[in-house]
Formats: C-alpha cells, structure tokens, sequence
C-alpha cells in the first residue's frame, strides 16, 4: 500500500511483472538504494494484483523490472496504461530482457533502458525527474557491468511471503519460502542463456552480511526455506562454501535450494556433503537435453555421461536433483524426444521433472548468443515482435506439432492438478503416437520418489503459454 502523504515530485515506483513466483529481489534492493537517497519508494507486484494506477499519480519515475521473457511480453501491455496514467513520468525498464530488447520498448515509450548492476542508474534517473529538468536526461550505459556496493534489500511495502510460491514436501507438508540472490551474473557463456548477451561472462559476488541480513528478514517474516536466485550458486565456490556455513549456524532451522551447472556439481563433488548438512533440501540444474549434439549447440558444458554422473552423486549424498530441459529445439528429432522420456524413466525421475519441463520450445530472443552459431540464423524467420524472439519452424512438421499437444496437455493437467506421473503418461503416449508405434505399457514403472519442490517451477529460454501473461 502506498504511503498516506508522499513526497511530491520524489515519489518512484517500482513494478515487477513477473517473477516465477518469488518474492522480488530485484525490486527489494534498488528499493533500499533509493530510500537511502530520499526517495518515497511504492513497490508493486503485478504477479498478485491488478495495476492500480491511482500509485502512480505524482511519480517521478516508473521502472518495470523485466527479469525474463514473460515479463517482457506482459510489459507490452503494462506500459501504455502506464504511460496513459502517468504522463510525466520517467518511465524505465531494467532488468535481463530490457537491453535486448531496448529498440522496441522505446517505441512503446519508455524512456531509459537499464542493464546489469542498475541500482546507481536508477538513482541518477530518480534524481534528473524529481529535479528541475533543466538539463538534458543522463544517458546512462544500456548495460553498466560496474561493481555496485549492495546494500540489504527493503522488503518492507512488497506482499507477504506466504502469498509467493512455498515449498512442497514429499509427506505433503509446506513451508513459507524466501527468495535471495548471493551473487549477480554468469562465468558461463551458453547460448541460449539470456544472461550472457548482458553480463558476458562475468558475475558479481553480493557481500556475505548483505545475503544474511537479507535472509534474517525473511525468516522473521516467516520463510522456514530460501531459494537462492543465482544463475549459478557455485560459480563462487568458496563465497558459497563461507554462505552455507554461516547459514547453519544463524539459521539451523532453514532449508534452502539453489540452481547449479552439472559441470559445477562434477568438479565441487567435495561440497556436496557441506550442502546436504547446511540444509539443501534440492538442487535445480539446467540440463536441456539429452543428446549430446544438442548440448555442444547450447555450449552447456556436459554431456549425457556427465549428467547422469552428477546425478548419481547427488543421490549418494542425499540431495534431490531437479533437472530442467528444452527439449524442443531445431535439432529434435522425434525420436530423441522419445529417448528423453525413456531416459526419464530409466533413471527413475518421471517425479522429479515439472511437467512443463517437458513441453519447452527454444527461444531465440534478440542478443541470443545462438545467433553467433554458424548457420543457426538460417533456421529462422525474421524477428517478431508478438513474440519477441526469432521464430523457428522445424524441418520435421510432426514435432511442432508434437510440442503444441504436449503444451496442450501439460496446461490442462495443471489445470486439473493431476499427478506428475499421470501427466507424463499422457505425454508418453503422445509422443510415440507421433512416431507411429504403439506405447510401451509403463505398468509396473519406477517413476522416482516425490521430492521436495516449490510450488511454482523454475524454467527459462522458453516461449510462454499465454495463461503466464497476467496483471491485466
């Protein structure tokens, strides 16, 4: 709820479009900087309420946070009600998708685009609308890849954590969960990863206090789990290592998950254990596929060896392993999918997989390291705003249409809250229909234990359904 009284002309709204079901960080901290310089800050999430735009009278600055795909697509129809609302504002996008995407949000009339480490832009931006507007508006980088001295987020206008996505547990149990960051970025360069156009290469390790103080409001907010945001928690090995052991000690009574790259999982084996004591109840790793050849395209960095390998470790140490995939791509063939399916069933982890891992279509966003693979750019249309990527068509028509019937399925059996297992029968069936041959029965099948997992999955590179688009 917005302050009674606002300071005229230093009033700045902050809105987040979506972001997969977390509490947002990445309106928690630019929110504290901007306090910190003055500023009277209104948080809004457009995951859990409609615009009211009653927030933005008197606003000198209006930022959306674009942090993935879906989000972008929802600002398309979020800015011109905005603009509409608030015509004298500053309006701002920041986050992942708004550098690669900049031409076309200044044509829908934004006036910034932040990349990167945006909180001292924001602060600038903030500054030039609420002053007299005498000079010109500073220009600041598309991306500013410069270190930026985090400070604790101010959580204290965003909705309560117990309206965010919480943590399922195998025996049916829930809990409360939390969303941080301990670091910003990537060392990776995979392809089709939308942080790489924007960080290339390089990720900044947030302060050991910032991630703690950050998390000991959470927990007194009732969070008994956090899930770390970090595109990759152990490209800091040792910063994570010091983290989870202080973690332990501060908080004995929280668990948490963190996303990790198979090859990390391989070389760090040795934190493992330190991860299952410090209370990792999962562990989500971007697998995408299974064919080896798919994986050199993405530059992932393993193989299928590879993978099964780490997961069989994490299974010695106890830790779930939650594997994401695109398993739509230009290179699928009907077949492999198939393969994929069988895989998922021979290795015992039909349960640990969210369905909608399974209906994922590559996507091809403007900046896409993809397009710098030799002959990719071939296989595409030309760029399409709707869509906000390059389409793709595959050679092979029967496995678009594959993807549309799993996609299909897979919204109606969320829908209907059916059972994992059930949903992947349905798109086992499906997929050897499209092959021409008869399922394999999978009675008797061991389709892994119920895992723990929130209630919302983690995906991205992938075109959403529309049911995603939300706010308005």
């Amino acid at each position: 709820m917005p302050p009674t009284s606002p300071q005229r002309g230093r009033r700045v709204v902050l809105i987040s479009l979506y972001e997969l079901g977390r509490q947002p960080f990445a309106l928690a901290e630019p929110a504290a900087w901007l306090r910190g310089a003055g500023f009277d800050v209104v948080c809004v999430d457009l995951s859990l309420a409609r615009l009211d735009t009653s927030v933005l009278s008197g606003a000198a600055l209006v930022a959306l946070h674009l942090s993935m795909h879906t989000a972008t697509r929802i600002a398309a129809e979020a800015i011109p009600r905005i603009r509409d609302a608030a015509p004298d504002a500053l309006l701002c996008a920041y986050g992942l998708y708004a550098p690669m995407n900049a031409k076309w949000l200044s044509t829908l009339g934004t006036d910034a685009v932040l990349g990167g480490e945006m909180e001292p832009g924001l602060v600038r931006l903030a500054e030039w609308a609420a002053g007299t507007r005498e000079e010109a508006c500073p220009v600041e980088p598309l991306v500013s890849r410069a270190k930026v001295d985090f400070v604790t987020p101010d959580r204290s206008d965003l909705p309560p954590l117990d309206r965010y996505a919480h943590l399922i547990l195998p025996d049916g149990g829930r809990s409360v969960v939390g969303f941080t960051e301990a670091s910003r970025g990537c060392k990776h360069l995979c392809r089709h990863c939308p942080i790489v156009p924007v960080y290339e290469g390089r990720f900044r390790i947030v302060p050991l206090e910032v991630v703690l103080d950050d998390i000991a409001q959470q927990h007194a907010a009732g969070a008994r789990h956090i899930s770390f945001g970090d595109p990759d928690f152990l490209n800091g090995p040792t910063h994570a290592r010091r983290l989870i052991g202080l973690l332990r000690q501060r908080f004995p009574d929280l668990t948490f998950d963190a996303t990790i790259k198979i090859e990390h999982l391989l070389a760090h084996e040795g934190m493992l254990a330190e991860l299952k004591e410090a209370g990792c109840r999962f562990i989500t790793s971007a697998v995408e596929s299974l064919e080896d050849e798919v994986l050199r395209h993405l530059a992932k960095g393993h193989t299928r060896a590879d993978f099964e390998r780490a997961l069989a470790l994490c299974r010695a140490h106890g830790l779930a392993l939650l594997p994401t995939f695109v398993p739509f791509t230009p290179w699928t063939t009907l077949e492999s999918y198939a393969d994929l399916l069988r895989a998922l069933v021979d290795l015992k982890l039909v349960r640990a997989v969210a369905p909608v891992q399974l209906s994922i279509r590559l996507l091809v966003p403007a900046g896409s390291y993809l397009l710098r693979l030799e002959g990719f750019g071939a296989r595409l249309d030309p760029f399409d705003e709707r869509l906000l990527g390059y389409p793709w068509r595959h050679e092979d028509p029967r496995v678009d249409v594959l993807q549309q019937r799993v996609q299909a399925w897979v919204g109606e059996a969320e829908a209907k809250e059916l059972p994992r297992e059930r949903v992947f029968e349905g798109i086992w069936r499906m997929a050897h229909e499209a092959i021409g041959v008869q399922p394999p029965s999978l009675a008797g099948a061991d389709h892994g234990d119920a895992l723990p997992r929130l209630s919302e999955p983690w995906y991205c590179c992938a075109e959403p359904t529309t049911s995603q688009l939300t706010g308005f």
